[in-house]
């Protein structure tokens, strides 16, 4: 009688033990399971990077506006809205500082060159300077929209002779001959604005 009451207790200890080791692999499984799946779903999707920069007028002009620097992956799109210009043919670049403090916008410094070419046309195989944006016309109104797109810059990157924030974008009065050095004739500063975050 002894020895059938044992084995009895001794199934029954079997048994739960066997039910108390199944339920918490079935838990564990379970917890795993609920960890894994939101971390598949939940993978990060590359953000635009935007960065708006207010255009004042300099040299006592009155041209003004908004540019827009948008990345995404590795191209970095530029679009300037412009009014208070005179008609006609204007240069566009980025400057060394985003400095428009004097009167004449020389405080943003010469031309952003970051890898020491010689200025010219954008894309030119004798060689241009990363702020060598070009030309653009202004409307008989004064008014002009800028478009430009390149893999060239980068917004607030580690790789100095990409990363804009922290230049200046310059208005000339005039157009860019491309030729002349350093920074192609354009004539006087009319509007500058500072890249900065």
């Amino acid at each position: 009688m002894k020895n059938s009451k044992l084995l009895l207790l001794g199934l029954l200890g079997t048994m739960a033990f066997t039910s108390c080791d199944d339920k918490p692999k079935k838990e564990k499984m379970t917890e795993e399971e609920t960890t894994i799946m939101p971390a598949t779903e939940m993978e990060d999707e590359p953000m635009a990077m935007e960065l708006s920069v207010m255009m004042e007028p300099k040299s006592e002009s009155t041209a003004k506006g908004e540019v827009m620097f948008v990345q995404e992956d590795d191209e970095v799109k530029m679009t300037a809205k412009l009014s208070g210009l005179e008609p006609g043919m204007h240069a566009i670049h980025l400057h060394e500082k985003a400095d428009c403090s004097a009167a004449d916008g020389k405080s943003a410094g010469g031309h952003w060159n970051p890898t020491n070419e010689k200025h010219g046309k954008w894309g030119d195989d004798e060689g241009y300077h990363k702020g060598d944006i070009g030309n653009f016309e202004a409307d008989e109104d004064g008014n002009a929209t800028v478009e430009f797109e390149t893999d060239e810059w980068c917004i607030e990157c580690e790789d100095d002779t990409k990363n804009i924030v922290g230049k200046g974008i310059i208005v000339h009065q005039g157009e860019d001959d491309f030729t002349s050095q350093p920074s192609g004739d354009a004539g006087a500063r009319v509007s500058c604005g500072g890249i900065i975050e």
